[in-house]
């Protein structure tokens, strides 16, 4: 651990060459009143760079997102590009960024570090959907993409997030051979940075991609649902609609309060469609404009969130509760279910935290299946892919075109799919109904506890892998795995998964207990399947699934030494704020 002394010098070398005149008083500031303790927080380390890339709070220093922290990470990606892919510096490096705090900024020290090491650099004309980034990557011909965002975390984080010339996110070890050409980085004064030399797109990339967007749907296919829509304060609208308007659907309503990029995110607690609140300013919209959906992205627009109205006659006095928001997973099966109608071909894939309901899909349409870990960097990888989607709202429907997730395209897939439904005077609910009844009731849930002490959850992983549940919601644990040991199909990651045995119509029940890689969160992903004989049995199955995922909550807190949802509280001692009973999970990115 750095002495003081130690520290306050490390502090007056970064601010003797930061380039960011906010952060160089913000640290000198520091200095200044000899605030010890914030010095340490921001050079206790370093921003690690991982297979998210980099991702944390804005602000000085070494522990933060800031200006120089970025120049050192694009110099890392520069030498990688020419000592593990024999890269002369002639190839396309192209940047994208959101409407976040500093995403332009490092969007063009990125472009000038690139220009500096002798390669082209291209940056999108302006803040647009990561999609939109990840499609330029492979329609350009480059050689690798940075996209600048944080997407769906607090207002004052930012990220670096990289892609190489497949068009799919870095996975090890290319994380750590960055990494270590970052560490090799000692003055940012070693790193050439012109100030003109790259080049600032037009809007052909854009149009290339919306025409791109055309080949999800089905010609000739239902185009008649009406949606509310909200990008959150991000970058979603003007591609979202734009795509609505070339595919002919009915214009949007967006959400008025948060039609418009805003860094603040002035209306929500987390940028997040997912979190407790972030979406109580669509309901209002729909409760004025009556549609047959809800749709929001989160704030770079490469997730995808839905919601359905819970009572059938659109003028009937309505509130919050007269909408039901969808699981990952079962917009998964939806979007699954649909492709299969449309005969897709190619493998399907998802992850190892969600719904196990996907392979019964594909198993029944005769369709190739597979299961990664965490996170698009490692479906966009599958052999095959036709479609890919993981429980945290991303879903891959082209991957020919985006070999990541996409919040846009995923959009229109789920447009087109309520309209075939409501010409056919059906509803999403009844289609979700209907998988049901053939694959099963597989409900999910999943327990997350954010901390402010990442020691809890250190803590809890060990107690488990010491003590491992023998038992789960009254389900016998027929097998508990130890994921940092990896399997035939999967490489190691820092996870926990228990296979439970069916009892009466309950088939079975899964848990996948994990880290989160993005958000200091421990988060167990919860699964149960019921066996659904005919359509008057799904009430009484998902009550026995709800049953069975309450108690599955309950014990795993226990047997992890972790409170509760319904006990939750903050608790400042063991560094733990709440357990979070909705999902909130973002994979790896």
């Amino acid at each position: 651990m750095a002495t003081e002394p130690d520290l306050i010098a490390q502090a007056r070398a970064w601010l003797a060459e930061d380039p960011d005149p906010e952060t160089r008083d913000e640290l000198g500031k520091l200095l200044q009143d000899d605030a010890v303790d914030a010095i340490a927080e921001r050079f206790s380390g370093t921003l690690q760079f991982g297979t998210a890339g980099l991702r944390g709070e804005l602000g000085a220093g070494p522990m933060r997102m800031n200006r120089a922290v970025v120049i050192r990470a694009a110099a890392g990606l520069a030498a990688y590009l020419r000592t593990y892919h024999g890269q002369d510096g002639q190839g396309l490096v192209v940047v994208g960024y959101d409407a976040r705090y500093k995403s332009a900024e490092f969007a063009r020290d990125t472009a000038a570090v690139m220009t500096g090491a002798g390669f082209r650099a291209a940056v999108l004309p302006r803040p647009l959907p990561t999609p939109v980034l990840a499609f330029a990557v492979r329609h350009l011909g480059a050689i690798a993409g940075v996209e600048v965002t944080a997407s769906h975390n607090p207002p004052r984080d930012n990220g670096y997030k990289v892609y190489l010339g497949d068009g799919s996110q870095i996975v090890p070890p290319a994380d750590a051979e960055i990494a270590a050409e970052i560490e090799a980085i000692r003055s940012l004064g070693d790193v050439p940075r012109p100030e003109t030399g790259w080049e600032t797109l037009n809007d052909d990339v854009l149009e290339a991609y919306l025409a791109r967007t055309d080949a999800v749907l089905t010609p000739g296919s239902p185009r008649n649902a009406r949606v509310v829509y909200t990008p959150l304060h991000g970058v979603g609208r003007e591609t979202l609609t734009a795509a609505f308007a070339r595919a002919g659907f009915p214009e949007p309503a967006v959400v008025p309060e948060q039609a418009e990029p805003d860094p603040a995110f002035p209306t929500v607690a987390f940028p997040n469609p997912e979190e407790p609140g972030a979406m109580d300013l669509a309901f209002a919209t729909a409760r004025r404009v009556a549609p047959d959906i809800i749709i929001a992205n989160d704030p770079d627009a490469d997730r995808c969130a839905v919601a359905i109205p819970t009572i059938t006659n659109p003028t009937a006095p309505t509130d919050a509760a007269s909408w039901r928001m969808l699981r990952g997973d079962e917009v998964g099966a939806l979007l699954a279910t649909h492709l299969v109608h449309k005969r897709a071909r190619g493998a399907f894939a998802t992850t190892i935290v969600s719904s196990s309901l996907l392979s019964r899909i594909a198993d029944d349409a005769g369709l190739p299946y597979a299961e990664t870990l965490t996170g698009f960097k490692w479906l966009a990888r599958v052999d095959g892919l036709r479609y890919a989607y993981e429980e945290a709202l991303g879903y891959c429907v082209d991957p020919e075109g985006v070999r990541d997730k996409d919040g846009i395209t995923a959009a229109l897939l789920v447009a087109e799919l309520t309209s075939e439904l409501k010409e056919q005077g059906r509803t999403v609910a009844d289609l979700l109904d209907d998988i049901a009844v053939a694959h099963g009731l597989h409900a999910t849930d999943q327990l997350s506890v954010r901390v402010t002490d990442l020691s809890v959850i250190g803590t809890a992983m060990k107690r488990l892998r010491e003590q491992p549940p023998t038992g789960l919601a009254g389900l016998a644990v027929t097998s508990a795995e130890d994921l940092t040991r990896g399997t035939d199909t999967l490489p190691p990651t820092d996870g926990l998964r228990y296979q439970l045995a069916g009892k009466g119509n309950v088939r079975g029940a899964r848990v996948v207990v994990r880290p989160s890689g993005t958000e200091p969160k421990l988060k167990c992903y919860l699964e149960v399947a019921v066996d659904v004989p005919a359509a008057h049995a799904l009430t009484p199955a998902r009550a026995t699934a709800d049953t069975v995922l309450a108690a599955l909550k309950t014990d795993l807190s226990a047997a992890a030494g972790i409170q509760p949802p319904e006990a939750a509280t903050a608790d400042a001692d063991a560094g733990v704020s709440a357990a979070e009973p909705v999902a909130v999970a973002h994979g790896d990115q």
